[in-house]
């Protein structure tokens, strides 16, 4: 791949983030500097984007080195010198420099350019909801936030002698041994059950804190606050309980109907949440790759089958180590795909061990890889950041149209199988699951003087309406009651989590175009992708040739696709 990194043309070559002094005079200059016509506009506003990728980068490198390694303190103590001590200063320097753009005679003229529209939406939204108070308060946030990651990647179990991370043993709930299965379950769980009255504490200050910002700009609640601050200008919180209506009368029957399946298959009296992972077959686990470099060519090499520039994407990734691939103590849990915004070329980040999810978690990864390597030849850096109704779509949509090429992972046809039929049955049980966390955050911050009595009760409510009726959870009820503190995106990442069911639904309907006609589907994928935000999101998904709609009809349509894909297998 000819990869080249943009000159810069704005900072020294060799200029480096250090502290707050040496960044805070590029601020001043782009606030005194004149801007007497259209050409000087774009000027600057490329000079913007210049200095912006620059701090982002270096932010991102301080918190990757940090999730790798959560048990070294100078890491920790690096990213907390950026939250603390970097990012409060820039955010009043950020608004002086909107306010100054959006005061110029010359933005009409400039808005007419493609994707500049989008951009200045998002700086007016940005000044509206701009307070000098919630820095601290947000600075406060942030560095509550970087604790989840600490607790979490802390916890492991003991099995056998032997110290396990929850990742690595939550394989073992694969496992055809059902007293095993039971044994794993109950030590993950009692782990969790550990640390949950620290991490209720945790939820509780940031819950306190949000609702603070939010009422400081101006709005009822957090919830408010954050449609607005995510920029969701396309669609609205009563978009969210639509989805949330349709995913319940059309998505959740299935789940019924997988869950009773499973306990016959299984011949068990009862179908218990350890019998939730194992394969219905009586066979053990599937293993698709052994170590990170197995994982990593295979990855590669459906990739390429795809289109060679997709494989390309990935083995420049592994040229430049940007993959950190394997499960250890004392890294962050999770994965993620992080954008490295003067770079170009992103890093990933994951929790593998040897299974069909992680396989799946790299191709999704991937998929966010591949949409940022598309995006490098945007003019900005904010036409880069797609919000994540399009950067999922880009992730879950890989997932689906590399599985005519999943037999690089499988040599046999009934394994090959057994995973495609997993993976379909994840669609139908990650819709559910979202609709469950995205419900729960609405109720959360509508209700945000709530104590943890109240919280539990609202979360066992939500999530008996997306659960199916099969699953006996008799005695494990204080395991339930918390389950939701496993899932990070409440505490570092607020609200955004409805974009995975949105994109799911997006993913299905790309795939469904892709099987239609391979080469027409995949163009108007990576179409769509290129776009970065220089587009609605509606008007991105049109390019990909489906819609965003979250109506019952739709729902219905692609739900009785993936069942008749199912059925094939």
């Amino acid at each position: 791949m000819d990869f080249e990194i943009k000159e810069r043309q704005f900072l020294p070559k060799d200029f480096k983030v250090k502290d707050w002094e040496t960044l805070k005079p590029y601020f001043e200059k782009l606030l005194d500097q004149d801007i007497d016509s259209d050409a000087d506009l774009k000027k600057w506003f490329a000079d913007l984007s210049e200095l912006e990728a620059v701090v982002s980068e270096d932010m991102a490198w301080r918190y990757i080195k940090m999730t790798c390694d959560t048990t070294d303190e100078k890491l920790a103590a690096s990213f907390e010198d950026f939250v603390r001590n970097i990012q409060p200063h820039i955010a009043p320097y950020s608004d002086k420099l909107n306010r100054k753009a959006l005061a110029s005679p010359h933005l009409s003229a400039v808005k007419e350019k493609e994707g500049f529209d989008i951009m200045i939406r998002e700086m007016e939204k940005d000044v509206r909801i701009f307070r000098e108070e919630n820095i601290p308060l947000e600075t406060e946030i942030s560095s509550l936030s970087q604790q989840y990651g600490a607790i979490s990647g802390a916890m492991d179990i003991e099995h056998e002698g032997k110290e396990l991370t929850l990742q690595q043993a939550a394989v073992k709930l694969q496992s055809t041994d059902r007293k095993l299965r039971e044994e794993i379950y109950q030590k993950i769980s009692s782990r969790r059950l550990d640390d949950k009255e620290k991490l209720d504490d945790l939820f509780n200050e940031l819950v306190k804190l949000r609702t603070e910002v939010a009422i400081n700009a101006g709005f009822d609640n957090f919830r408010d606050y954050m449609f607005a601050s995510m920029g969701r200008f396309d669609y609205t919180p009563q978009d969210c309980f639509d989805f949330h209506d349709s995913v319940k009368s059309e998505v959740v029957p299935l789940l019924d109907e997988i869950a009773r399946e499973r306990k016959e298959k299984l011949d068990i009296d009862k179908l218990r949440p350890w019998d939730k992972a194992v394969n219905i077959s009586g066979k053990e686990a599937l293993a698709p790759f052994k170590g990170a470099d197995d994982l990593t060519e295979k990855t590669i090499k459906v990739f390429n089958q795809l289109d060679p520039f997709l494989g390309d994407c990935l083995t420049k990734m592994v040229e430049m180590k940007h993959l950190d691939l394997d499960s250890r103590k004392g890294k962050s849990p999770g994965g993620y795909n992080y954008p490295l915004s003067e770079t170009g070329v992103p890093f990933i980040f994951m929790n593998a061990t040897s299974t069909l999810r992680d396989m799946v978690t790299l191709l999704h990864e991937g998929g966010h890889a591949v949409h940022s390597f598309l995006m490098n030849d945007l003019e900005l850096n904010d036409f880069k950041n797609p919000p994540s109704e399009v950067a999922e779509l880009a992730s879950m949509s890989m997932e689906l149209i590399t599985l005519d090429y999943w037999d690089t992972f499988f040599d046999n046809e009934e394994d090959l199988k057994r995973a495609k039929t997993e993976h379909l049955e994840g669609i139908i049980e990650t819709l559910p699951w979202v609709a469950t966390i995205d419900k729960f955050q609405h109720w959360i911050y509508e209700h945000s003087d709530h104590t943890v009595e109240q919280r539990t009760k609202a979360w066992n409510d939500i999530l008996d309406d997306f659960s199916d009726s099969i699953t006996d959870w008799s005695g494990l009820e204080k395991f339930r009651d918390n389950m939701w503190q496993k899932q990070l995106h409440l505490y570092e990442v607020p609200f955004y989590y409805i974009e995975y069911g949105m994109a799911q639904l997006g993913a299905v309907a790309v795939w469904k175009n892709y099987k239609e006609n391979p080469e027409k589907g995949l163009d108007s994928y990576m179409k769509a992708l290129k776009m970065g935000y220089t587009r609605s999101i509606p008007e991105v998904y049109e390019a990909a040739d489906i819609k965003f709609d979250f109506s019952k009809k739709n729902i219905s349509e692609l739900m009785n696709f993936v069942k008749e894909e199912m059925n094939k297998l």
